[in-house]
């Protein structure tokens, strides 16, 4: 193993509450099984002044998931125990019914639920019952990709799995957890939080940044084994030690969450059981982030330096990269000096798998590729290829030739060319999904084009829409029920054989291929 820099290390943690401000947050270091470090700064509730502390249980949002899939196997020994029980979830589905194990590895090709919220016209204020869930879920027919064959995060995968577990177990879910995990963990105060509009501990999550202030999220979703968990930074470190302590047993239950899993062509996949597979030094990292508006969290664990940490703030910091920077610390891993792409690299393009857009914008010390919700940071190497963790990008001509591991894409895409004012009028008008059973309306006025989305959840707020290439529009939603928002949806017109625009397919990286018919 390599000797920790405890100086680097507390230098790192010194450096977060400048680094990532905002109201406050958590962070702390497991090595050898022993807390060597944990930290509070700042408050969980600036009106009252009340103070963050290592008790202060937070929403840990996704990272929850790995749990709902420990029960799983403690209970069922393996996911296709539940094989079969998925149609009375999906009564509509047409296509390929995925496995449970296609869930629990975000292969099933389902849309994701929160993103589907916001085509059925939820505000991100308002309610989202556990009554809503089943019936948004139900209306699924198809999926965005052959189930085992691509990963797309899908929170909807881990909450039709946790009815299951329910349904089959009989007992409800935080009960498990309890028994399986938290008890013997020794996570004491952990508790199942899944009304969002009630926090423990008195927690506001804040929205906002330095600019323009902060100002306290209205969170309204009920959320279960996708997330719903809300633990202390001393509780989600006890979780460390205790996987340390158990990582010489075959069968403990974070060895077998952490087995690698595949796509059903061979190649190893860098998500299952809820935890995301990367490297950091070239060192194989196992962990998990969580956000909800206003709240983000992250886990590392580095099995091999039995090393972990865990961050955790009450607003919108970037805490994947602050628990990479203390694991980077702690190991004296260095950061190398980037470098800024050719200009040549910029410009855009249409994905032909996805019906994504894709871009890529020149950075200080690298480029911005956007493909999935954020935009990822590549770094051009000597072979002219810009490269990252999981994604390489290269270029033939205007042809763009991606490669993204994680969701096991290999694709060439023709350039698109950009359009900056386009005839809103010509699309204006209502259209339906039969898929979703739900409406979009655009409107062209004052010189703008504005869509709302109509469904099973209400009338949605007014989006701006803007032209980008031929045929080609994009509608983005910055706030939503959950975070981050699915961002950028892109709009692939449809002509019919008059020339007039007779429909339109839908997407974002979460949900993709909508298919809308033009009804006025």
């Amino acid at each position: 193993m390599t000797p920790l820099d405890m100086t680097a290390l507390d230098t790192a943690l010194d450096a977060l509450p400048q680094a990532y401000p905002g109201p406050g947050g958590v962070a702390g270091v497991v090595h050898e099984g022993k807390v060597i470090a944990a930290r509070a700064w700042g408050y969980r509730n600036l009106n009252t002044g009340a103070a963050m502390t290592t008790a202060t249980r937070l929403p840990i949002c996704s990272i929850s998931k790995q749990f709902t899939c420990g029960v799983l196997l403690d209970r069922f020994g393996a996911p296709e125990a539940l094989d079969g029980r998925l149609g009375a979830f999906l009564p509509a589905f047409a296509g390929e019914m995925p496995r449970a194990r296609d869930l629990c590895n975000n292969q099933s090709g389902l849309r994701d639920y929160w993103a589907l919220t916001v085509t059925h016209g939820a505000l991100a204020e308002q309610t989202f019952a556990r009554g809503d869930a089943l019936p948004l879920i139900a209306r699924m027919k198809t999926g965005h990709f052959a189930p085992g064959t691509r990963y797309s995060y899908c929170n909807c995968n881990f909450r039709i799995v946790s009815e299951l577990i329910e349904q089959e177990t009989g007992r409800p879910l935080d009960d498990l957890y309890r028994e399986v995990i938290w008890d013997p963990a020794g996570m004491e105060t952990t508790v199942l939080t899944a009304d969002t509009r009630h926090p423990e501990d008195g927690v506001v999550a804040y929205e906002g940044a330095p600019g323009v202030g902060y100002f306290p999220a209205d969170n309204g979703i009920y959320w279960i084994g996708d997330a719903g968990i809300s633990a202390s930074l001393d509780d989600m470190l006890a979780y460390e030690a205790w996987i340390d302590a158990t990582r010489e047993d075959p069968a403990s239950l974070y060895r077998r969450l952490s087995e690698r899993q595949a796509f059903r062509d061979g190649t190893p996949a860098w998500y299952g059981f809820g935890l995301v597979h990367e490297t950091i030094g070239g060192r194989h990292v196992t962990g998990h982030g969580g956000a909800l508006r206003g709240i983000r969290a992250n886990r590392l664990h580095v099995g091999d330096e039995r090393l972990s940490v865990m961050v955790h703030f009450n607003h919108e910091g970037d805490a994947h990269a602050a628990a990479r920077g203390l694991v980077k610390a702690a190991l004296g891993v260095p950061t190398p000096a980037g470098r800024q792409a050719e200009a040549g690299w910029k410009g855009q393009w249409l994905c032909p798998e996805t019906g994504l857009l894709t871009r890529i914008d020149p950075a200080l010390d690298g480029a911005l590729v956007k493909f999935t919700t954020g935009a990822a940071r590549l770094t051009p190497g000597e072979d002219g290829a810009l490269t990252g963790p999981g994604m390489e990008a290269t270029r033939k001509g205007d042809t763009l030739s991606l490669k993204v591991a994680q969701d096991n894409i290999a694709v060439e895409m023709p350039p698109l060319p950009v359009v900056t004012a386009a005839d809103g009028g010509e699309i204006a008008g209502r259209y339906h999904s039969a898929e979703l059973e739900a409406d979009l309306l655009i409107e062209a006025r004052d010189g703008g084009v504005y869509g709302r989305f109509e469904g099973m959840l209400g009338r949605g707020r007014m989006e701006r829409i803007h032209p980008a290439g031929p045929d080609v529009w994009v509608l983005v939603t910055r706030r939503s029920m959950d975070a981050p928002a699915p961002g950028e949806w892109t709009i692939r017109l449809e002509r019919g054989a008059d020339g007039a625009v007779s429909g339109l397919v839908l997407g974002c990286w979460l949900a993709r291929g909508i298919q809308y018919a033009r009804v006025g």
